[in-house]
């Protein structure tokens, strides 16, 4: 087998254990919980129970960090690499301090995946892509939670939180109060505690409620799009040097099979349904829109494109098109294709660089080769 494909079958074995171990770090840490004698294995009669307690709770949070890295790993994701080597040592810890026979298979398979990731790291390599409003909500929400505990702890005591006496209870204090969960087992004494923790109440709301909506709605984003056959906004935002392409029909397909082929990026600009679904099928990044509307343009990044190829079987449309990307970005090189002949000047006035006509240059290959000119033929044979 070649190295890519080992490269492919080590990597989904990865994956795979890693979720079994994310599944058993739940499982164990929860059976832990709710029995938290530890009397099998080596280690059983040094550790207290409220140790293994404390370990089972962990166990499972350190499982649900587990898929989170599991979900990253199928993406091909170098942090999520990361993060699952360093989970993996924490689970042998957590199954060792658990001290229970349910723990073996948990040591065992973190034991064996730790190897098995090791061997795969060349298969994921893929970087995480964070827009700048995405990292600013995540600085955000750190930043309140940092607030709120250093304030919280701060005024522990006889300040204003009584039950507050170490930073463990102070970050506890934070996230139940700026969650809007709010248990009540630690409250504010005096008034400029009260102060404090209107501000953390304001804050927090904001910036989870600003985090849910920077990091969770692209992914929901893409998911409907994924599920629609649509690029996401983001997509788009992410096309640099690409090719738009404005129009689709028989006289654009070999145009858009080529730019294919060549490997180079490429939206198709389209507001014909079927061919936008037939695109998509193809695996062809397809906007749907009015490809002679500036704001639709705008959308398919013609700004950062390294050509604009009118081609929409209607030469005024052509014409409307090259006006609207000309006016806005006279840098852009425009490609026109003509379907009638005395259509190219005007084309050419209308502000495209190189106007083609499909339809004259195979006219004259043809005359060419009625003619008995073999270059001609040859010519024809590499447009195909």
């Amino acid at each position: 087998m070649d190295v890519p494909g080992v490269q492919r079958v080590t990597g989904r074995v990865a994956v795979a254990l890693t979720l079994a171990v994310a599944a058993l770090s739940v499982g164990v840490g929860i059976l832990g919980i709710v029995d938290p004698t530890a009397n099998f294995g080596p280690f059983a009669r040094y550790i207290p129970p409220a140790i293994s307690q404390t370990a089972g709770f962990t166990g499972s949070l350190t499982g649900f960090l587990m898929v989170m890295s599991a979900f990253g790993l199928r993406r091909g994701l170098r942090a999520a690499w990361y993060s699952t080597m360093v989970l993996l040592p924490i689970t042998v810890g957590q199954g060792l301090v658990q001290a229970t026979p349910y723990s073996v298979p948990l040591v065992v398979l973190s034991v064996v995946a730790f190897p098995v990731l090791a061997l795969a790291r060349r298969r994921f390599d893929e970087p995480i892509s964070l827009s700048t409003s995405q990292l600013a909500a995540g600085g955000a929400l750190a930043g309140v939670q940092a607030y709120g505990t250093i304030g919280t702890y701060a005024l522990r005591g006889e300040r204003g939180f009584g039950s507050v006496s170490t930073m463990l209870d102070a970050f506890y204090y934070t996230l139940v109060t700026s969650s809007t969960v709010g248990y009540g087992d630690v409250t504010p004494t005096t008034q400029e505690a009260r102060l404090f923790s209107l501000s953390v109440v304001v804050l927090g709301t904001a910036s989870f409620a600003i985090a849910l909506g920077a990091l969770l709605g692209p992914a929901l984003e893409a998911r409907f799009a994924s599920a629609l056959g649509r690029m996401t906004q983001s997509d788009l935002e992410s096309l640099d040097g690409h090719v738009v392409v404005a129009g689709y029909g028989d006289l654009t397909e070999p145009i858009v099979t080529e730019l294919a082929a060549s490997g180079r990026q490429l939206v198709v600009v389209t507001d014909d349904g079927e061919d936008a679904a037939r695109l998509r099928d193809s695996g062809v990044n397809v906007l749907s829109g009015d490809p002679t509307d500036e704001e639709t343009l705008d959308r398919a990044g013609v700004e950062r494109a390294r050509a604009f190829v009118a081609a929409t079987n209607d030469d005024g449309e052509d014409a409307l098109a090259i006006l609207t990307v000309r006016e806005a970005h006279a840098d852009v090189h425009v490609v026109a294709a003509a379907t009638e002949q005395e259509n190219e000047p005007k084309l050419r006035r209308a502000g495209a660089d190189t106007v083609i006509s499909p339809a004259v240059i195979g006219g004259r290959l043809l005359a060419r080769s009625a003619l008995g000119d073999t270059h001609a033929e040859e010519e024809a044979a590499d447009l195909e």
